[in-house]
């Protein structure tokens, strides 16, 4: 055996070990690299060295401004007014409350760009009021969770800036216009699934459509909704990059917050500050530590290794793309969204261009793949929070989420399999 090999044994071997230890993913991905680097006779300077490499980067601050964006317009009373703009708009639905739950976080997931920000922030709001209305608590809350993984898809989404960093030449703002449709049939895919369940239930309706209703609540929810044309356009436009309509989103969500809405005071805006320094700081590490894990696939030839093996296995591109998702999933399942996205892009990336699939459709199947991932145990972070917000059992969470399991699984299927449910609003804005 060469110590090529063994280090990449070493490597990847102590990383899934300490993982099923439940040791904390950032210390994980740190020990492993220590190890592999011991191993190869490289200096441990490397480690800071990569760590370094991996925060010095001028579109990395995007991520923090996105961050705090998404915490001053979530903690700024803008869930409750999205919630009414949703129940003018499909609340008439059987199930209507299903449908409200599932379009609300389409519009809050284009301001908050966090699944874990979406349950948390609208979950507390409306899971308690399809309850109240006779829906089940589990049904009520495996929607919500479910819905939330919108936000991911919908711009403006950190975890797209992080995609876009990890793979290297890649328009941020391609990947922001890449999300809108796949979000929208994600979206389609859940109200389906819910109106059988809610026919199924009896679940009741909501109140006669009304386009009064439906223009009084846009013109409510104006202001929230601004935030996210600033920040599309002016990157689609070229009028500025995504750090500076970032950093533009910031300022004009602390006066809509504050002044407009009048949801924040000044202490109020301190506490956010403080959870969204508590959320970057996480973010951050997670970053810089999974750049040296990156270094060390890279040095050992991890990913053409690993794209051997998968077309080894076959050579069509259905069961590559198959594999490739079926991998991202597993993933999902032991490992938060950050540092999937960071140590599986650099991998799987050119083994998903080699069957045809454009990095942009690529970005947008890893994140929905590990948004999946946040609601599957055992690391379900979203999966946890609304089980913490419900009171319930994660067991009867799971139970209840498996048929929109399905739901996510057909969207996930057809945005891996049409390639224009991603490229469309890319390449029609590039013309």
């Amino acid at each position: 055996m060469t110590t090529e090999t063994f280090a990449v044994i070493v490597l990847l071997g102590s990383f899934f070990l300490l993982i099923a230890l439940r040791v904390p993913i950032a210390y994980a991905v740190g020990l492993s690299t220590v190890l592999c680097l011991l191993v190869q006779g490289q200096a441990l300077v490397t480690l800071p060295q990569q760590m370094v490499k991996g925060m010095w980067s001028f579109s990395l601050m995007a991520v923090p401004f996105f961050i705090t964006m998404g915490v001053l317009m979530g903690s700024g009373g803008i869930g409750e007014r999205l919630i009414k703009l949703a129940d003018s708009l499909v609340g008439w639905m059987r199930g209507g409350m299903a449908m409200v739950n599932v379009v609300d976080s389409y519009f809050f997931g284009g301001i908050s760009g966090s699944a874990a920000a979406d349950t948390a922030s609208l979950g507390s709001i409306i899971i308690p009021m399809m309850v109240d209305q006779g829906y089940d608590v589990d049904f009520s809350t495996a929607i919500t969770i479910t819905s939330s993984v919108e936000g991911l898809l919908v711009p403006p989404s950190h975890n797209m800036v992080l995609y876009a960093m990890a793979a290297g030449g890649v328009s941020v703002g391609s990947l922001f216009l890449a999300g809108y449709i796949p979000g929208a049939i994600l979206a389609i895919s859940l109200m389906v699934g819910s109106y059988i369940i809610a026919v199924k239930r009896n679940y009741p309706r909501g109140s006669a459509f009304s386009i009064k209703n439906v223009f009084r609540q846009i013109l409510s929810s104006f202001w929230a909704m601004a935030a996210i044309l600033i920040v599309v356009v002016g990157v689609v436009g070229g009028v500025f990059t995504a750090t500076e309509s970032a950093a533009i989103a910031v300022i004009y969500s602390l006066f809509v917050s504050v002044f407009v809405y009048k949801g924040l005071n000044w202490k109020g805006v301190w506490k956010a500050l403080d959870e969204a320094v508590e959320t970057l700081s996480i973010v951050l590490i997670l970053i810089s530590i999974s750049t040296a894990f990156g270094y060390c696939l890279t040095t050992l030839h991890v990913p053409d290794l690993a794209a051997q093996a998968i077309t080894s296995i076959s050579d069509n591109p259905i069961v590559i793309a198959l594999l490739i998702n079926l991998i991202l999933l597993v993933l999902g399942m032991v490992m938060d969204m950050a540092p999937i996205i960071l140590i599986a892009t650099p991998v799987l990336l050119p083994v998903a261009q080699s069957i045809g699939i454009a990095p942009i459709q690529f970005g947008i199947i890893l994140v929905l793949n590990c948004g999946i991932g946040l609601l599957t145990p055992p690391v379900g972070t979203v999966l946890f929070i609304g089980s913490a917000i419900a009171k319930r059992p994660i067991e009867k969470i799971v139970k209840a989420t498996l048929p929109f399991y399905l739901c996510m699984i057909v969207a996930l299927l057809l945005i891996t399999f049409i390639p224009q449910i991603s490229m469309f609003l890319p390449n029609l804005f590039a013309k």
